[in-house]
C-alpha cells in the first residue's frame, strides 16, 4: 500500500464525538513514550502528522487522521504511566474503552509494545481486557533498533510466553523500528489485506 495522502481531521473527547463514518478504522495505543507518534509518522511518511513528545501523556485525546481518503488511523492516548492526576488518568480510560467498545467502523487495534524491556502489567492487563472483550489487535513492538538481536529475541519471547498463560493462539506481532523504517510494510500490507477482506464481505452481503 501506498500513502497518497494522511490529513489530520478531528481530535474528540469521547467515541461519539469521533467522524461519523463507515470507512475502515485503525487505532494504535501503547503505554506512554513507547514512541506511538514517531510510529504513526513513520508509516503514514508525515513527519509532523502525529505530535511527537519526550513528554509522557502527550497525547490526550482521540486523534483521528484520513489516510488516502478511504480509512481512518486512529492516535489514542497511553496507558501506564504519565504525570497526570488520578481524576485524568481515570477520565482517559473510560475515554478509551468507550471508543474501543463503541466504534463499530474499527477493524484492529494495534497495541504497540517497547521492546528493550520485559512485559510491563499494564500491557498484559490491556490486552487481557481486548480479549476479554474480543477485540481483535496486532501487536507492535517498537524501538528494536535499540538492542541486540539475542536481547530482542529474549524479550519477545518472554512476551509470547507471558501471552501463552491464558492465551491458546497468539495474536500478529511486528517488529518495528522508525529509525530503521523497519515495520511499515508491515503494518500497511495488514492494514491493506483486511481492508480488502472486508470489502469482499460487502459485496457478498
Amino acid at each position: 500500500m501506498q500513502i497518497k495522502s494522511a490529513e489530520f481531521v478531528i481530535s474528540s473527547t469521547s467515541f461519539d464525538k469521533c467522524p461519523k463514518t463507515n470507512l475502515p478504522e485503525y487505532a494504535f495505543i501503547g503505554r506512554s513514550n513507547v514512541g506511538k507518534s514517531s510510529l504513526i509518522n513513520m508509516i503514514t511518511g508525515e513527519k509532523k502528522l502525529a505530535k511527537t513528545s519526550s513528554t509522557p501523556g502527550k497525547t490526550q485525546l482521540i486523534n483521528h487522521f484520513i489516510i488516502n481518503n478511504s480509512w481512518y488511523l486512529t492516535d489514542l492516548p497511553g496507558f501506564g504511566y504519565a504525570k497526570i492526576s488520578k481524576e485524568i488518568r481515570i477520565k482517559w480510560e473510560k475515554m478509551i474503552r468507550g471508543y474501543l467498545l463503541k466504534r463499530k467502523n474499527l477493524l484492529t487495534t494495534f497495541i504497540l509494545i517497547d521492546s528493550r524491556i520485559e512485559p510491563q502489567k499494564s500491557d498484559m492487563e490491556f490486552m487481557e481486557w481486548m480479549g476479554a472483550n474480543r477485540l481483535p489487535f496486532v501487536i507492535i513492538f517498537t524501538k528494536t533498533d535499540k538492542l541486540k538481536k539475542n536481547e530482542l529475541i529474549r524479550n519477545i519471547e518472554q512476551c509470547k510466553k507471558a501471552l501463552k498463560e491464558s492465551w491458546e493462539e497468539l495474536p500478529c506481532m511486528i517488529l518495528s523500528s522508525t529509525i530503521l523504517t523497519k515495520g511499515k510494510e508491515e503494518v500497511l500490507g495488514y492494514i491493506e489485506e483486511t481492508n480488502k477482506e472486508v470489502g469482499e464481505l460487502r459485496i457478498k452481503n
